[in-house]
């Protein structure tokens, strides 16, 4: 109490007194006024810990350091701790909380070859009504500290969930096919999907062409040097390192590929909001979408 009579006679009742007078009237030592003012000073510039930080750092953390203000705040509705986006930001600045992005695009595949390409059928069309009918394809590639992993993956338009991948230390035919089939047998679609891709030997090759032909699939391929004709899947990749590779160092590609394939299996598509889905996630936007087409369907019988 003492050190605050020093404070409020010095600074508001006699402005003049200075503070070895006030504390020389009050009998109050001058070290600890001063000590006492900078613990004071601290504790104000200390994070204030409420039930809503933590709840924020542990959904901040489980996004792997990804969302900013607007998917937490979406996010924090969903826990039941109702926050607007402002006090979001307001904690995320007191508490240090800042989204991982760095943006790094490196061309992985060569489409100057004589092999045969598809026309460009996507055209943009990336909002799809439904599942299995346009499916998108690429690659980018990993770094590890054994050497570069490539990542092959297949993406459904409509929910924009990752139904095929493949993973190897290098980047055959082999490894797109891999990648499609995986999505094949995982989603049985009927003829005439549409599977889009760069020009990239891969993609052109004629193991590829075959997989496609077989299935009764339609190919697409964007045109030549204009990556916009896959932008789905290109922000995709940019998520993947963003949210997971670009905070890692990988010791080999095992490793690599088990944290991958938990990335893609445990957080972005079991968990991850998409703004284009109604911040929902690619699982639960897709259970929400068959739930609604077999009310249509019951309706109408």
């Amino acid at each position: 109490m003492s050190y605050q009579l020093v404070e409020d006679l010095q600074k508001k009742a006699c402005p003049q007194v200075a503070v070895v007078q006030a504390c020389r009237v009050l009998e109050v030592s001058r070290s600890g006024y001063y000590a006492h003012q900078t613990a004071a000073r601290q504790r104000l510039a200390t994070p204030v810990v409420c039930a809503a930080t933590v709840h924020l750092k542990a959904a901040f953390a489980a996004s792997h350091k990804a969302y900013g203000s607007r998917r937490l705040t979406t996010e924090m509705a969903k826990r039941g701790v109702a926050m607007g986006r402002h006090r979001v930001r307001t904690l995320m600045r007191l508490n240090g909380l800042r989204p991982v992005w760095r943006r790094k695009f490196v061309h992985t595949t060569d489409s100057n070859h004589g092999l045969a390409v598809s026309p460009n059928v996507l055209n943009r069309q990336f909002e799809q009504e439904l599942p299995n009918q346009a499916w998108v394809c690429d690659i980018t590639y990993i770094r590890t500290r054994s050497g570069w992993l490539y990542l092959a993956a297949v993406l459904d338009l409509h929910s924009r969930k990752i139904v095929g991948w493949a993973m190897s230390p290098a980047m055959p035919a082999a490894l797109v096919s891999a990648a499609l089939q995986m999505a094949i047998v995982q989603r049985n679609p009927a003829a005439g999907l549409i599977v889009h891709s760069d020009r990239g030997t891969q993609y052109a090759s004629a193991e590829h062409r075959a997989l496609l032909s077989k299935h009764g699939f339609v190919g697409s391929m964007s045109r030549k040097g204009n990556c916009w004709d896959n932008a789905v899947m290109e922000r995709f990749f940019l998520n993947l390192k963003m949210e997971r590779v670009w905070q890692k160092d990988y010791a080999n590609h095992a490793e690599a590929s088990n944290d991958i394939a938990d990335y893609i299996v445990g957080f972005y598509n079991a968990a991850r909001l998409h703004s284009k889905l109604g911040n929902m996630s690619p699982n639960a936007f897709e259970r929400e979408s068959t739930l609604k087409k077999s009310i249509k369907l019951s309706e109408i019988t």
